[in-house]
């Protein structure tokens, strides 16, 4: 901006009608925008503010979400929003609250203002989805903003306002120009009140550059060539058909025919919105009429209709950055509530193997448990939720055609809803069953229910995608995931054929060593632990061809307790420990033996060990401990056909940095690692099967405060009765 701009926006500054966002909902907007802050952050901003709480818990319960109970709790209020949303709401209440009072007039003409902004926000989704543009929501609320600096001037400068539309004859440059004359244009207007609300994104680049040259915008980042182009392809904007169509061209390489279809898309959703309300729109050429009371009267009710899009596509947002089912089903039931007020309801995915419909509970009640329980017979096909699959269709319990035709099943599920029926929307993803979505409703919410029947079949499909999606990927990983260990597996078998003869002629030679030695000579006890650690090695290499599944080939009595001793010897002597890493050892000197292998136990301890050590380059300490343990501390271990009197707990344990939180969930899988090159992600998979097999279990507690530990457990053999 010039320095002649600065006492305008001075002017604009002081002026009561600017719509500004306070600084609670500055803060809230920064915590809504970051990845790391939780519901319990937001929440504690809101409280600050009184009448902030009061207003997001009004909003939520009026008509605007069309909730039937009203919400009094701040938490709830947030968990049905959510973080998009509350953020939605922030900038858009501004906007309307700060413009409430613009009326339609012969020269500021408010219906064909937001109809044009409308439009323009819908071509912006489109366009943003078509380019994979990563936030069709952003692009949306870009859209609807972009002209927001008109509205600026407009409540601000009526007067010299007046006289730049009247003198201009709706010419966009001309317009630009008076503008320009008086101050600033209402692009710089425009984004200089975004850059004030302290928005994250370029949503004020692209406002502020919505009226550049093309050969500008070339250059851009997406987000202001989404804007351009949405703009550009408005009807209201003065400029012909072919040079429309050749600007979308030159920027996104858009043929006609896809512009063709963009636009009339665009155009009946528009009409959609505003044929659902009642309102006449009135001609596109710009001349405008009269506007009735019922059309101001309607008006609020349209920009309630565009924060509902808005609400829609910030749920849509959140499927697609779902990463599992768990998700995906949280955002359902986050999503059923924003749109729908819909508190009970069931989600039954569909399993092509066993060819069952299986019951996940999404609801906010106690139910969940009983229906996760749930599975239909896909041969049921007298049940109203295989009929829907089927058939691809919403069905419903209330009509005259089901009612009466309703299986036990169907009526139990009624049950479980507590209300008078079900709506049944099938999921669907390229021609395959995905699952179906229950919703239990009382009878007479069945008419409000199928108005928006349109809307939740829209809602029902993106959650088929999002699920089959998911599905798809799963699969998809754990077929990767055998042909790595195949692939693996095979050169094993290469490996342990190389690697036999040369170990076999190493052990010969400390054989024959060891014989040359006169007894009692002082390398004896090293010779014996080198020849047990070439065992070792072999007893390795013959694991290495089948390393997912460990053969457990011998079982002797062992006292754990004398293992520990040798292998910290053994790696510190070796240097595999470094000296700035100190040891622990607490023995329980009373622990029982137990019948296992030990070869492959002492591959377990030292695989911990050296990941512990690993895990701290610049030293640190490692903790070893033993004890035993009785069933009844252990219960999750117990196995009622082998009942065992105990077990022996061993506990290894770092203060290093931690286990990232991305690799927790995934810890003990095959090729999973964060230690870099060198590293094959095998150890941590080879000590949990190797656990198994021993018929033990291990645990993993991990955080950057207080380290890593993993916790084993081993069986003491029941005594063999005579």
């Amino acid at each position: 901006m010039k320095d002649r701009s600065l006492p305008f926006f001075d002017r604009i500054k002081t002026s009561r009608n600017l719509p500004s966002l306070p600084q609670i909902l500055l803060k809230l907007i920064e915590l809504c925008n970051s990845e790391e802050s939780t519901v319990k952050d937001i929440s504690q901003i809101i409280i600050k503010d009184p009448s902030l709480s009061a207003k997001i818990v009004n909003m939520v319960s009026s008509t605007y979400y069309g909730l039937a109970n009203r919400v009094t709790n701040i938490d709830q209020a947030l968990v049905i929003l959510g973080q998009n949303t509350i953020k939605n709401i922030a900038i858009i209440s501004s906007v309307t609250q700060a413009f409430s009072k613009v009326k339609d007039n012969s020269v500021f003409k408010l219906k064909i203002f937001w109809r044009h902004s409308l439009v323009c926000a819908i071509l912006a989704r489109l366009i943003a989805k078509k380019t994979l543009y990563t936030s069709p929501d952003e692009a949306f609320l870009t859209g609807l903003l972009h002209d927001i600096g008109k509205l600026v001037l407009w409540v601000n400068f009526p007067k010299e306002y007046a006289g730049i539309l009247k003198s201009s004859n709706d010419q966009c440059d001309l317009i630009l120009a008076g503008e320009a004359l008086h101050g600033s244009t209402h692009c710089e207007v425009g984004s200089w009140l975004i850059k004030r609300w302290n928005l994250q994104s370029f949503m004020a680049d692209a406002v502020l550059y919505h009226h550049d040259s093309v050969d500008r915008i070339q250059d851009a980042l997406p987000l202001v060539k989404i804007i351009y182009v949405a703009n550009i392809l408005c009807p209201e904007t003065n400029k012909e058909k072919v040079v429309k169509f050749g600007i979308a061209k030159n920027i996104f390489g858009f043929e006609i025919s896809e512009v063709e279809k963009i636009i009339l898309q665009a155009e009946e959703e528009v009409v959609d919105v505003a044929k659902s309300l009642g309102i006449d729109i009135g001609p596109l050429d710009g001349s405008g009429r009269e506007v009735s009371d019922k059309d101001h009267a309607k008006q609020e009710d349209l920009i309630r209709e565009v924060k509902d899009i808005t609400l829609l596509q910030g749920t849509l947002q959140n499927l697609l950055e779902t990463q599992d089912e768990d998700s995906i089903l949280k955002v359902v039931q986050q999503g059923l509530n924003i749109l729908f007020d819909i508190k009970h309801a069931f989600v039954f995915i569909y399993d092509s193997e066993k060819n069952k419909l299986v019951g996940k509970g999404v609801s906010l009640n106690k139910q969940n448990d009983l229906i996760n329980e749930v599975a239909i017979p896909f041969q049921k096909e007298k049940s109203l939720l295989v009929k829907s699959l089927i058939q691809d269709s919403p069905l419903d319990s209330f009509s005259n055609s089901t009612e009466t035709n309703l299986t036990i099943i169907d009526e139990q599920l009624i049950g479980l809803t507590g209300k008078d029926g079900i709506y049944c929307f099938p999921l669907t993803a390229y021609k395959q069953y995905v699952g179906i979505i229950v919703i239990g409703i009382d009878k007479v919410r069945v008419t409000h229910l199928s108005e928006k029947a349109k809307l939740l079949t829209m809602f029902a499909k993106q959650v088929a995608l999002a699920l089959y999606t998911n599905n798809l990927i799963q699969r998809r990983a754990k077929l990767v995931l055998s042909e790595r260990l195949s692939a693996s597996s095979a050169i094993a078998q290469k490996v342990v054929h190389g690697a036999n003869t040369p170990l076999s002629i190493i052990k010969n030679y400390l054989e024959v060593l060891k014989r040359n030695l006169v007894e009692g000579y002082p390398f004896q006890n090293e010779l014996r632990i080198i020849n047990e650690e070439i065992d070792r090695v072999a007893h390795i290499i013959r694991e290495l061809s089948d390393f997912s599944e460990p053969k457990i080939r011998t079982t002797d009595p062992l006292d754990i307790n004398t293992l520990f001793p040798d292998l910290i010897r053994i790696l510190q002597e070796s240097h595999l420990l470094g000296p700035n890493i100190n040891t622990h050892l607490e023995l329980d000197p009373s622990l029982p033996s137990i019948n296992t292998d030990k070869n492959s136990l002492r591959q377990v301890f030292i695989n911990l060990i050296m990941n512990a050590a690993e895990a701290m380059p610049r030293g640190g300490n490692i903790y070893i401990s033993t004890k035993y343990t009785s069933n009844n501390l252990v219960t999750e271990l117990r196995d009622d056909r082998d009942i065992k009197p105990g077990y022996v707990e061993i506990i290894i344990r770092d203060d290093g940095p931690g286990i990232p939180d991305t690799l927790k969930s995934r810890l003990f899988e095959p090729f999973i690692t964060s230690k870099g090159a060198g590293h094959t992600g095998l150890g941590l998979s080879i000590v949990y099967n190797t656990v198994k097999k021993l018929k033990g279990n291990i645990t993993c507690e991990s955080d950057n405060k207080n380290g890593t530990s993993f916790k084993i457990f081993l069986p003491i053999a029941q005594p063999q009765r005579s």
